[in-house]
């Protein structure tokens, strides 16, 4: 079958090498095409460059929209990056890089199809793309190319084998040909310790054929290899057995040990008597369990860092124990973070012994460590080994370029050796040291990306010397390393190989430093030393040979889901349920964990997962991993894993950050009501539906307005025909009052002059000017189009009773009206029209472009005296020559009284407009000769009428768009008792500038839908957790959630439903109470009553603190300091921020809890919570006693006075310090004002903000 595979991709893929590729490496490339293959060459022999071409041979079928990928896997994350940065600089793939501290580990099927979609060659250490296979993320048969990079870790549940074992052989043996092929890369191709000879060498090579299922590839001889790449001359350095004398080291470690027990007795009085009350309910458990369980926690980290300081002392000397107990206090503790009790244990205890080492350690400005060795080492400072490596150094002091790795085993060496380089060398030369080592207990533990910038240090030369773990020995690229030195020797073969590789320079060297008299040590260095060749003999012989089935355990017990493909096994059960439990909801004084009682066999659940505890039976090393299989299948039939077999509450995080992360489209569809929309009739007539509009002047005015109908083709519901509205402006208000007329059948004649007239009306009243009528005008034709189909026309009465007035309407054709009682004598330039044109006109004046409405002739003609503004007298005649050099033909003419034009403005926000004094002159008289006739006869005061129409029309449009919505939605609700004018509101926002808008009903309404969400998901998903039910929550009813669809009782459970209740019922409390209250005055009011402090509060009022069941010392201690200063707060309050401490959320949690589990009891009677609850809350909130939050108050104040804020925050032993300055244009208006105490940043920031405040207050500039 191998053949055959072989054989048809051959055919498919065709080499493509690089110009400047080895003999070897087109060798191992062709081998590599054929078949899968493991190539074993040197560190430093271009093994990255032969899975590079071999990439670029199947790049044809990588490329996108190509389904398929390659995968290229690295064991050390420091190593993505550098083999990433390979591939893009000699290939045209899309390369993607990936690593746990992405966040990959959450990831969901949706993000890994995009990357899959986007990446053509993902590279990634190998734990990701087994979590991806086992959660089915990524499929094996999408993988056309997997690229193993140090393949010798394959062995045992090393993630390169799980991958094979799991995913690769199983479908191998089922007769699957679609697989990827396989290009291992080593330097070593067994990873043991032992296992020099001939046999041990060949079994496990053909371990790790078997097990990737490829041949392997490996040069002639060294010499080959040699020809291109230099190798590092091995040197021994042997050491004096010379350590810190044991009398020495006995006097410490009893002295340090005392402090151990010391410290931790001291923690223990603390706990139980230094000043924090007991509940008597607490007694027997602090007595027992409880106690035990702190002390044994704190005991078990003293330890650990009591042994590394042992260690330090005997193997390093005094002075690098001290470092070791410096770099261990150093460590800052968060307040009340989780395990903050154990951290600062483990600071007092590395504080004690830092104070007694230092006693043992010469001090003063002219004593310096290494000024003399000799002496340190008698001492005991420095161990003999110690000096061995600074001699070692010393010997290459010359090296200007000098880089330099020191290979130690231990994190804790890695860390003090580096402290004592930067001491001593600067004595000798410019050298700089910095260490690189992976995470440890109590430690500086370092980021992916500092060790990544320490990596290009080395490599710019600005970084001499690393100190390192065997985080270095794999993959590190730098062709400068002119030394390496094994502090500590190599545990294995692979370590010594892959150590010696990092020195790349020609003549650079190796030292391997060696304890006097130490023969076994010597001897198994040696050993390493040959085994290049015999295991280079080794694979020579294999490499003929055809792969042995896997040995693998293949048939361990899987979990599989059908529809997705997803597996967990008995290997990968206790991780997945781990993971599970990691997304539990926690906090502060609690992390869900499973627990594991091996005596009987059972595993315990956390309280708030849905499934009980699990107890098996069977082979005994294998029980956990069984009972954490069986959790999985259980927890994914009940839903709380997927399909993909990750925790639910991953998935809806990724839905929700998705959702939120969708941009708005701010160009949204107008809506016009469909009562004002409709196709033009074809009929000979069209009925219109006629509404009055009848306005009221509440003010007075040389000019009345006029009733106008509004003509509609569909009936208006009674609701809104007659709907009443006041609007108001300047003068004082209008009311406007809509009442049903009846019918009229119009001819398609008649609508056209009626749109006409309407057009022009409002056209010029808008626009001021006649640039756009005619274009609009032309539109005004009868078409078949659907449009905006209704009617404006002025009323008169008709013995008493309201009329069309045909006559106004019919004054948008002027040239059509003839007077039957005077000749047409007055010159226009419409030409001659007799005086009652002129008497009610619309006209327009081309010389200076302006509109008027003309009310009458006047005795003036243009000969007639005009006083000017500026004094002096003229004519009217010269002045229109001189100010508009207009000359007039017929001065003897009678002049015209006319007003300028109306202002339509916004009259819909019921505010007073602002006064605008009229145009300085409303009056101005017009010579005939130069106005042109647009309307007439027409009167101001329909003009003036028709000025309320755009203000008008908009309230009845908004009103038919918030009336139709409702009726949208008369299916789902209960009773249809909500008024129009109430769903307006809830549709309108403040930028509108109504006398409405929809903020207090949103504040309303948000707690509403918080509250009704939280009880359908708390009924409908009874397996879910608190933290599940939260995010789901979120999805339904957050911000983006809302945008997009307009365009068993446990506590956590429990206090999840009662948080929405009673911040519903609360708000309702505020909104029915306080009426008049603005918007705002309702959020604060909300905001001061509905918070974790209130709650805490009232719960400790009524004594529910004694109640609570916990076994956290940190949360029992936190409950104590609150109980020990809550005297300083007034008793009388629960609400408001006066506050001075962090209040433990537990005790808000209680109020919560108690009022989801009263609203479940009373079968969700929201009455019933609020009596009930209530009484604990009280006094509740008021607008006389509500305080702003501090930092709302400064922000509010800042933002009004133009001051900047300019922020610092540390945290340092359990002490916070909050820094706040208060500046404008850079200088700072007061002191800077800070606050410190053991309280949360949350609490800090809101004292600080308070002390500013007071400062502000007193310097009077509140004002």
């Amino acid at each position: 079958m191998e053949e055959a595979l072989a054989m048809e991709i051959d055919h498919q893929v065709a080499p493509d090498a690089l110009p400047f590729a080895r003999s070897y490496q087109l060798e191992a490339l062709d081998k590599a095409i054929r078949g899968n293959t493991i190539v074993y060459l040197e560190t430093g022999s271009g093994k990255t460059l032969i899975a590079i071409m071999l990439l670029r041979s199947y790049a044809h079928l990588l490329r996108k929209p190509s389904p398929f990928i390659a995968v290229f896997l690295v064991p050390k994350v420091v190593l993505v990056s550098q083999q990433a940065k390979a591939l893009e600089d000699h290939t045209d793939l899309k390369v993607g890089m990936y690593w746990g501290d992405l966040g990959v580990d959450f990831w969901g099927v949706a993000v890994w199809k995009e990357q899959t979609a986007k990446d053509e060659v993902l590279v990634m250490t190998p734990d990701i793309l087994l979590n991806c296979l086992r959660h089915s993320f990524i499929q094996l048969e999408m993988i056309k190319v997997l690229i193993m990079d140090e393949c010798h870790h394959a062995t045992r549940n090393h993630a390169y084998a799980r991958i094979m074992a799991e995913f690769y052989h199983p479908q191998l043996k089922s007769g699957i040909s679609d697989l990827p092929r396989i290009f291992g890369m080593t330097a070593s191709p067994i990873k043991s310790k032992a296992g020099n000879s001939e046999l041990t060498l060949s079994k496990h090579i053909r371990k790790l054929m078997a097990l990737l299922h490829s041949k392997v590839y490996t040069c002639i001889s060294e010499a080959v290899i040699t020809e291109f790449i230099p190798t590092s001359s091995p040197k021994f350095t042997f050491y004096k057995e010379n350590g810190i004398s044991f009398v020495l080291f006995e006097e410490l470690a009893v002295k340090v040990k005392m402090l151990k027990q010391q410290i931790i007795l001291d923690y223990f009085l603390e706990f139980i008597d230094n000043g924090y009350s007991v509940p008597q309910h607490e007694l027997s458990l602090t007595s027992s369990d409880f106690t035990k369980s702190v002390v044994e926690s704190a005991n078990k980290r003293i330890t650990k860092i009591f042994s590394a300081l042992m260690f330090c002392l005997d193997e390093l000397g005094v002075w690098l124990a001290l470092k070791a107990a410096e770099s261990l206090s150093s460590n800052e503790i968060e307040p009340f973070s989780c395990g903050s009790s154990g951290d600062k244990v483990v600071k007092n205890f590395s504080l004690a012994t830092v104070m007694t080492l230092k006693t043992y350690v010469p001090s003063g400005p002219q004593w310096s460590i290494g000024d003399n060795m000799t002496s340190d080492v008698d001492m005991g400072l420095l161990t003999s080994k110690v000096c061995c490596l600074i001699d070692s150094l010393l010997e290459y002091r010359g090296l200007t370029d000098m880089r330099c790795i020191v290979f130690v085993e231990r994190v804790i060496t890695a860390i003090v050796l580096q402290a004592l380089l930067n001491v001593l060398l600067p004595k000798y030369n410019s050298w700089k040291a910095k260490f690189i080592a992976g995470h440890n207990f109590g430690l500086q533990n370092q980021s992916r990306t500092k060790q990544s910038e320490i990596v290009e240090e080395f490599r710019m030369g600005l970084v001499n010397i690393i100190v390192a773990t065997s985080i270095l020995e794999e993959g590190l690229d730098v062709q400068s390393c002119n030394l390496v030195i094994r502090f500590d020797p190599s545990p294995t073969v692979c370590s010594f190989i892959q150590s010696r590789g990092r020195a790349r320079m020609q003549n650079s060297d190796y030292i391997l430093m060696v304890k006097s008299g130490d023969s076994v040590t010597r001897s198994r260095l040696e050993k390493y030393l040959s085994s290049g060749d015999m295991m280079r003999k080794e694979s020579l012989r294999h490499s003929s040979l055809l792969c042995d089935p896997s040995e693998s355990d293949l048939h361990e017990e899987t979990y599989r889901v059908a529809s997705t493909g997803a597996i967990v096994n008995l290997s990968s059960s206790i991780t997945l349920l781990h993971l599970y439990c990691s997304r539990l909801p926690a906090d502060g004084y609690f992390k869900p964990t499973p627990r594991w009682d091996k005596e009987t066999g059972t595993l315990y659940l956390p309280k708030s997962c849905p499934i009980p505890a699990i107890c098996v039976q069977g082979d005994k090393k294998v029980l956990k991993k069984i009972a954490c299989l069986e959790a999985c299948k259980q927890l994914h039939k009940i839903g709380a894993l997927t399909d993909n077999l990750v925790p639910a509450i991953v998935v809806e995080e990724a839905e929700v950050d998705e959702f939120g992360s969708e941009p708005y489209n701010e160009e949204q569809p107008s809506y016009v009501p469909f009562e004002l929309v409709n196709h033009v009739s074809n009929n000979s007539n069209t009925i219109y539906y006629c509404y009055l509009i009848e306005l009221k002047q509440n003010f007075s005015y040389y000019i009345t307005v006029q009733d106008i109908f509004l003509a509609t083709r569909f009936e208006l519901d009674p609701e809104i025909g007659s709907v009443q509205f006041d609007m108001c402006f300047d003068r004082g208000s209008l009311s406007v009052n809509l009442s049903y007329k009846g019918t009229m059948n119009l001819s398609p004649d008649q609508v056209l002059l009626c749109k006409r007239f309407q057009v022009t009306v409002l056209r010029i009243l808008v626009d001021h000017n006649l640039d756009k009528l005619a274009t609009v005008l032309d539109k005004c034709c009868l078409k078949d189009d659907l449009e905006i189909d209704y009617l404006l026309l002025p009323a008169i009465a008709k013995k008493h009773r309201p009329a069309v007035d045909w006559l106004a309407i019919n004054s948008v054709n002027p040239s059509k009206f003839t007077c039957e009682y005077h000749a047409s004598n007055i010159r226009t330039k419409s030409g001659l029209v007799c005086t009652c044109i002129m008497q009610n006109a619309l006209v327009c004046t081309p010389h200076n472009g302006y509109i008027y409405i003309t009310t009458g002739v006047m005795e003036l003609n243009g000969n007639s005296p005009l006083e000017l503004r500026g004094g002096g007298v003229t004519t009217y005649k010269k002045y229109f020559e001189q100010k508009h050099g207009t000359q007039l033909h017929f001065e003897h003419q009678r002049l015209l009284k006319a007003r300028h034009i109306f202002q339509v403005k916004n009259y819909c926000h019921g505010r007073r407009q602002e006064k605008h004094e009229e145009t300085s002159k409303v009056f101005v008289e017009l010579p005939p000769e130069l106005c042109s006739i647009i309307m007439s006869p027409i009167s101001d005061s329909i003009i003036y009428s028709f000025s309320f129409i755009p203000s008008i029309m908009h309230r009845l449009e908004s009103l038919l768009g918030a009336f139709n919505l409702k009726q949208m939605h008369l299916d789902h609700c209960m009773q249809n008792e909500i008024q129009t004018f109430k769903v307006l509101e809830a549709i309108t926002s403040k930028r509108c500038k109504e006398t409405f808008h929809y903020e207090s009903l949103e504040t309303l309404g948000d707690s509403f839908l918080k509250y009704a969400a939280s009880q359908q998901l708390f009924q409908t998903y009874q397996n879910h957790h608190e933290g599940l039910l939260s995010m789901k929550r979120q999805k339904i009813i957050s911000n983006a959630a809302l945008c997009k669809l307009g365009c068993s009782r446990r506590l956590p459970r429990l206090e999840f439903l009662g948080d929405s209740v009673l911040d519903y019922l609360i708000t309702v409390h505020l909104y029915q109470n306080y009426p008049g209250m603005s918007p705002g005055q309702l959020t604060d009011m909300r905001a001061a009553s509905v918070n974790n402090d209130c709650y805490a509060w009232s719960a400790i009022k009524a004594d529910l603190h004694k109640h609570i069941l916990h076994a956290s010392q940190e949360l029992h201690k936190h409950i104590s300091v609150t109980l020990n200063d809550i005297s300083k707060l007034s008793p009388s309050s629960t609400f408001g921020w006066e506050s001075e401490m962090s209040f433990p959320k537990v005790l808000g949690d209680i109020i919560e809890s108690l009022a989801g589990a009263i609203l479940v009891d009373s079968g969700y009677n929201k009455e019933v919570v609020w009596q009930s609850i209530m009484p604990l809350l009280e006094p509740l909130v008021t607008p006389d006693t509500l305080k702003l939050h501090p930092t709302r108050e400064l922000h509010e104040l800042c933002q009004k006075k133009g001051y900047t804020l300019e922020k610092d925050v540390s945290c340092k032993d359990g002490v916070t310090c909050y820094r706040i300055q208060v500046q404008a244009d850079g200088v700072n208006v007061i002191p800077p004002c800070e606050y410190k105490g053991s309280v949360d940043k949350i609490t800090a920031k809101k004292l600080a903000c308070r002390e500013v405040l007071k400062s502000l207050r007193q310097a009077q500039l509140l004002k």
